[in-house]
């Protein structure tokens, strides 16, 4: 099977994933070597199907919220069964888009490894772990994972979210350090190869939009209380609830990187402009997109 990058995601951040998609192809002088993959939450029903559950994370009950913004990351661990265990593959999260060539990526000597991630250091009450958002998998080396099953056991409290998301119950020398430019968090400049707006408050095409994502750590209590609070909130037409609105990245290059990019996949075709409208009018991406767009270049875009 060819080496494919897999974007896995939600459709809250289906543009994201889009627009990640064709960055990969576009930055690659070598866009026929690879394949790339977007896989929905859509297509998952055992994510669905635990809606409301309790779940265990960071030691603590939680709830899972099938609709939250980021109800995707259980899918990182799919891609090897989809590539049947065999050959290479890169995962990403939606909001990571190409500035480099993942070719670069996909056919680095992986040392013996089975993982390469970006090594997250210690601090506060984190111990020191890999950040999986994004990795280069040896697909054969990873039969143990079965992104289903292994999502089953939060919820009988057998394993903790975040070792999984941190890959922190991997075999000792299974995963090995990710260059920090391959993941580069909210951070552009010239050694950057793959962007990642992992900030969720400030993603650049959602600002002033309803925040509509679970923070991190929040207790099964405190959760509750927030679904409930959002529930009557929207029962009496009102937006954002408790959660406020998401703000502009504190970087206006990045702002200006991502409608670039979606400008140019607009005018390349790689998708409609029909569907950004779509994501307008469902909230998912701010209104003034296509303002911003225009303001990106003067490549005209038709539908």
């Amino acid at each position: 099977m060819r080496d494919t990058v897999f974007i896995h995601t939600n459709r809250k951040q289906r543009l994201g994933a889009l627009v990640s998609a064709y960055s990969l192809k576009a930055r690659s002088a070598t866009p026929d070597a690879f394949d790339v993959r977007i896989i929905w939450t859509d297509d998952y029903p055992f994510l669905k199907e635990r809606d409301g559950q309790a779940y265990l994370r960071d030691g603590r009950k939680v709830l899972w919220t099938e609709d939250d913004l980021q109800s995707f990351p259980p899918l990182r661990f799919e891609p090897p069964c989809l590539m049947g265990y065999e050959g290479r593959a890169v995962v990403v999260d939606p909001d990571v888009f190409a500035v480099g060539d993942i070719v670069d990526l996909l056919r680095r000597d992986m040392r013996g490894h089975g993982v390469l991630a970006k090594r997250m250091p210690a601090g506060g009450r984190k111990p020191g772990h890999w950040a999986s958002s994004v990795m280069l998998l040896d697909c054969a080396r990873l039969r143990h994972w079965n992104a289903e099953q292994d999502f089953a056991k939060l919820f009988t409290f057998e394993r903790d979210y975040d070792r999984w998301m941190w890959l922190l119950l991997e075999p000792p020398g299974l995963v090995g350090e990710l260059e920090e430019q391959w993941n580069h968090f909210d951070t552009l400049d010239a050694t950057t190869k793959l962007i990642h707006n992992t900030h969720r408050r400030t993603q650049p095409w959602k600002t002033g939009l309803p925040a509509d994502f679970t923070p991190r750590g929040r207790h099964i209590d405190a959760h509750a209380r927030s679904f409930f609070t959002r529930a009557l909130a929207r029962l009496r037409g009102e937006h954002g609830g408790p959660r406020g609105t998401y703000k502009a990245h504190p970087d206006p290059a990045q702002e200006r990187f991502f409608f670039g990019l979606l400008r140019e996949a607009l005018a390349a075709g790689a998708f409609p402009l029909s569907v950004v409208e779509e994501e307008i009018t469902r909230r998912h991406v701010r209104p003034d997109a296509l303002a911003l767009v225009s303001a990106a270049g003067a490549t005209a875009v038709s539908a």
